[in-house]
């Protein structure tokens, strides 16, 4: 009892910057040089067992407190006090032998103990073991059939999650650092066989080119390795589920996972990709092809359906049905503004109830959205500032916009929406038309990793088009996409999960 307390006791101690006259001859030991590199550091801590003439420097946060006690606290208490049985047990396999105080400092930052005998000799042995949260079901990338995991923020984890669903020694992982200061890692999954090996050397130059001293998560990182920086469409896919990073990697797309992030991104990704969701794959082939054309149609009413109704009500009253057209006068007969002033207003006003709804807890944004809708679009018909008929329309909009299984893609299209609508407001149908193919005209000249975004549409594969839109019957698309089909091997099939089918 008295011993476990005692370890308590150590295990709490945090670490003061050390006095150079407090050590004898210590002016270049190891010991000294890592002590004063995390000067400062009151999270450090530093236990010593001086009859033996040990130190063991590490970040409690950073390290298993049962790996600590029964690897390295216990075995080193019950040796005897001299250094050549010290030293002995040090040459164990778990034990590595580390030169530089550089080298130290960062194995202690990757949650190592360093172990410093007399000062100038040190060891590391990996104790990492940081408590992260238990993996639960994606809050934002929802299933109703299916697997139900999501990432966390472990790195390992994450890569155990791939691991289990591919257990095959094609499956290759590629560590590289970013940021200066933070020093994060970035993991790259691929397929050996199935990635072209030119996209992989792009994604490593660019994330090698990255020059930022903190990276904090994926979809902020991803910006940073943009094709094109100032697009307000998203270039990368971004999922926090396994299972979707999986049947890309079949794809021979390339998946990369940082520690600390619960999320990955997936590259070369196309603008079709956005559409695809894991419960097409899940049902059957004609629902998940009705469910995509769905999604087709709920992007274009999303994008256009407010546009156009001002570009009607503004321009084109001949294109409204007669018995259409008296309702809608007499709704707007009252109406001060123009259907432009008009649908702008509620266009803002849904986005802050959509604002607010996300950034309260769940309960109340949910009381928020619902009551906050209802009671303004009610008040704002009664008092005469906006008509029935654009309620209805900006309902309908908003509604299209979650059918988007990708939250990045339908905050995109919310932008674009606004241009549109400006451009009805000004030029009636001709802008909406001019909007339209600008927008197109954007689309394909977008690149991610130098193929074409908005790939298989342009350039054009009609085959592959159909692929895209439709989820086919297993078994009827062997083939995989173009965008990411390796020169050399064009007849290699795909592992049977692609996205494509």
């Amino acid at each position: 009892m008295k011993r476990t307390n005692r370890i308590s006791r150590y295990f709490h101690v945090p670490i003061k910057k050390l006095e150079r006259s407090s050590m004898e001859n210590t002016n270049d030991s190891l010991l000294l040089n890592t002590i004063n590199t995390f000067s400062d550091c009151d999270d450090l801590t530093r236990y010593s067992l001086k009859n033996k003439q040990l130190q063991f420097l590490y970040f409690k946060s950073l390290i298993d407190k049962k790996t600590y006690e029964q690897e390295v606290l216990y075995p080193f208490e019950s040796l005897k006090d001299d250094n050549k049985t010290v030293s002995a047990y040090l040459k164990n396999e778990q034990f590595e032998n580390i030169c530089t105080s550089e080298d130290i400092t960062e194995r202690i930052l990757n949650g190592y103990i360093a172990i410093f005998l007399n000062q100038s000799e040190a060891y590391v042995i990996n104790a990492f073991g940081p408590k992260t949260r238990s993996i639960k079901e994606s809050e934002t990338e929802t299933t109703i059939i299916g697997s139900h995991e999501s990432f966390i923020e472990s790195l390992a984890m994450n890569l155990s999650l791939v691991r289990r669903r591919v257990r095959s020694p094609k499956l290759k992982v590629v560590y590289v650092s970013v940021g200066e200061i933070s020093r994060n890692t970035v993991a790259l999954l691929y397929i050996e066989g199935l990635v072209d090996m030119e996209l992989l050397d792009q994604v490593k130059q660019k994330i090698n080119d990255v020059e930022v001293d903190i990276a904090v998560d994926i979809p902020i990182f991803v910006q940073m390795i943009d094709d094109f920086p100032y697009s307000f469409m998203p270039q990368y896919i971004t999922t926090e589920r396994p299972d979707v990073v999986v049947s890309n990697l079949a794809n021979g797309k390339i998946a990369g996972i940082m520690d600390n992030s619960p999320t990955a991104f997936l590259a070369p990704t196309n603008f079709f990709d956005f559409f695809h969701s894991p419960d097409d794959r899940n049902q059957r082939w004609a629902v998940g092809s009705a469910t995509r054309v769905l999604r087709i149609l709920a992007f274009f009413i999303t994008l256009t359906f407010t546009a156009f109704y001002v570009a009607v009500t503004t321009f084109h009253y001949e294109m409204i049905p007669e018995a259409l057209l008296m309702s809608l006068a007499e709704s707007r007969n009252n109406v001060p503004f123009s259907p432009l002033l008009e649908a702008l207003i509620m266009e803002v006003t849904i986005e802050l109830l959509r604002e607010a709804g996300a950034r309260l807890p769940t309960k109340i944004g949910q009381t928020i959205g619902i009551v906050g809708g209802i009671v303004i679009g009610q008040s704002a018909v009664q008092a005469g500032l906006v008509s029935n008929t654009l309620i209805i329309v900006v309902a309908i909009s908003a509604i299209a916009s979650f059918v988007m299984p990708s939250y990045m893609i339908s905050a995109a299209l919310r932008i674009a929406r606004f241009g549109l609508i400006l451009l009805a407001g000004l030029l009636g149908n001709y802008g909406l038309l001019i909007g339209i193919i600008l927008l197109l005209a954007h689309l394909s000249t977008l690149s991610n990793l130098s193929t074409p975004y908005f790939n298989p549409a342009s350039p054009f594969h009609p085959k592959e088009l159909v692929y895209a839109i439709l989820r086919v019957p297993y078994g009827k698309n062997n083939r995989r996409p173009t965008q990411t089909r390796t020169k050399n091997k064009e007849d290699v099939k795909s592992l049977g999960t692609s996205e494509y089918e």
